[in-house]
C-alpha cells in the first residue's frame, strides 16, 4: 500500500488569510483522509462500494453540518470552515465529499433552515453524529435541468399526507435513513417532506455501473402511496426557492471540493514528473511537462482566491446564487483540465489505480453536472450580467 504523500499547494501564501482555527480544522481533516481514505479508496473505487465505515469519522471531523449550531449537534463553525473540510474530503474522493455534502447542505441544511424546531431537535443531532444518514430527492428521470417541472406530488388526506413520484440519481439512497423530498401539493405549490426509511411505499434502489463516483452509493427514491405524518412536512419555506437555497449551500462547497481533486492530481504529477527519468533527466526539466505543471499550479491559486473570497461573503450573508454558480462552475472545470494534464505526464501510469488521477478524471465528469450542469451555470452568470433569462 503506497504512502499518501500530499503536500497542498499554496502559492500564494493562502494560509496567512486563515485564522488558526481554519487552519486546525483544516489540517485534522487532511489527517484523517491520509489516514482513513487515502489506504482504502482505489479498493472501494474498482468495487464500486461506499465505504460505510468511514461514515463516524466524517463525524468526527465535522464533516456532517460544521455550520449548524452547536444546540443541534453540529459544530458551529463558519462557511470558510465548512469548505476547507469539503477541499479535504475531495482531495481524498469526490464520492466520499458527496456523501458529506448531501448530509451536511442538502438534508441538514433545509431542517436547519426551513424546519420545526421539534424537526431539528429530532433530526439535527443525530444525522451530526452520523447515527442517521439522509438524502435529498429533487431530480427525477424527466426532471432535471428544469426541477420547476416536477411531477411527484402529495395529497392532504386529512391526518396525512399520500406521496407519489420518483426522485433519480441521488446520491446516499441506497443506505439513507431520511430522505428531504421536494414534491408538489394539489395546488402546485413545492414543499419539502422528511420522508423516513420503513415508511410503506418508500424503496431506494441502487443505481449500477456507473464509470464515475464508483465510491459513492447513488440511487432511486420511489413513492408508491407513502403515507407521510403532516409533522414531516418543513413548515418555513416553499416553493422551488426553498430546495435552490440548499443547493446553493451544497455548491459552494463543491467550490471547495473541487481544488481539493485539482490539488491532488497536480501534486502527484509534479512527484512523479521529478522522479521519472527520460532522456538521461527527469520529465520535470522538459519544457511541456513545465508548461502543464506551470498552468495547473497557477488555475488552482486562481481558484483559491475565488473561493476564499466567496467564503468571506458566505460569512457575511452577502454571498449571492450567481456568485456561488460562477465559482462552482470555474472550479470544477478548472480540476477536470488539470486532471487530464495530471494524467498525460504520468503517461501509461496516469490510467491505473496505482495513482488517483484517473479515479478524480471520472469522478469530476460527474461534478461538473451535478448540482447544475456547466451549462445552467454559465447561463445563471449570463442572465445576472444581463437581466434576461435565457432559461424561457
Amino acid at each position: 500500500m503506497k504512502p499518501d504523500l500530499f503536500q497542498a499547494p499554496d502559492y500564494y501564501n493562502l494560509d496567512e488569510l486563515l485564522t488558526d482555527e481554519h487552519k486546525l480544522v483544516r489540517d485534522a481533516a487532511r489527517e484523517w483522509v491520509k489516514r482513513e481514505v487515502s489506504p482504502i479508496i482505489e479498493e472501494y473505487a474498482q468495487k464500486a462500494e461506499f465505504p460505510n465505515q468511514i461514515i463516524k469519522g466524517l463525524a468526527e471531523i465535522g464533516a456532517f453540518g460544521p455550520y449548524i449550531p452547536t444546540e443541534y449537534g453540529g459544530a458551529g463553525l463558519d462557511q470558510i470552515s465548512y469548505g476547507l473540510i469539503m477541499q479535504e474530503i475531495e482531495r481524498g474522493d469526490s464520492g466520499v465529499r458527496s456523501t458529506a455534502s448531501v448530509q451536511s447542505s442538502l438534508v441538514m441544511y433545509p431542517i436547519w433552515k426551513y424546519g420545526s424546531e421539534e424537526q431539528k431537535l429530532k433530526f439535527l443531532p443525530k444525522l451530526a453524529t452520523g447515527e442517521l444518514m439522509g438524502c435529498f430527492g429533487l431530480t427525477e428521470p424527466n426532471h432535471g435541468s428544469d426541477p420547476g417541472s416536477m411531477t411527484t406530488n402529495f395529497k392532504d388526506m386529512g391526518d396525512y399526507y399520500l406521496l407519489n413520484g420518483a426522485k433519480m440519481w441521488i446520491s446516499n439512497a441506497p443506505f439513507a435513513n431520511i430522505a428531504i423530498v421536494w414534491a408538489k401539493n394539489e395546488e402546485g405549490r413545492i414543499h419539502g417532506l422528511i420522508v423516513e426509511r420503513g415508511m410503506g411505499g418508500f424503496s431506494t434502489p441502487e443505481t449500477h455501473n456507473k464509470w464515475s463516483l464508483r465510491a459513492s452509493a447513488t440511487g432511486e427514491l420511489i413513492f408508491n402511496n407513502v403515507k407521510v405524518p403532516k409533522s414531516n412536512l418543513l413548515p418555513n419555506k416553499s416553493g422551488l426557492s426553498a430546495p435552490l437555497g440548499c443547493l446553493d449551500s451544497a455548491r459552494y462547497g463543491i467550490a471547495w471540493g473541487a481544488i481539493g481533486a485539482a490539488m491532488d492530481c497536480y501534486d502527484t504529477a509534479l512527484r512523479y514528473a521529478k522522479e521519472r527519468i527520460q532522456f538521461d533527466k527527469p520529465i520535470a526539466g522538459m519544457q511541456l511537462q513545465q508548461k502543464k505543471l506551470a498552468e495547473m499550479i497557477t488555475e488552482i491559486t486562481k481558484a483559491q482566491l475565488l473561493t476564499w473570497r466567496l467564503g468571506v461573503l458566505k460569512n457575511e450573508n452577502k454571498a449571492t446564487t450567481a456568485q456561488i454558480s460562477m465559482a462552482k462552475r470555474n472550479n470544477v472545470n478548472m480540476a477536470l483540465s488539470i486532471a487530464r494534464e495530471a494524467r498525460q505526464i504520468l503517461g501509461a501510469m496516469g490510467i491505473t489505480g496505482d495513482y488517483s488521477i484517473m479515479r478524480h478524471m471520472m469522478n469530476l465528469e460527474s461534478v461538473i453536472t451535478y448540482e447544475g450542469t456547466h451549462d445552467i451555470h454559465l447561463l445563471i452568470t449570463g442572465m445576472d450580467i444581463t437581466g434576461i433569462s435565457a432559461f424561457k
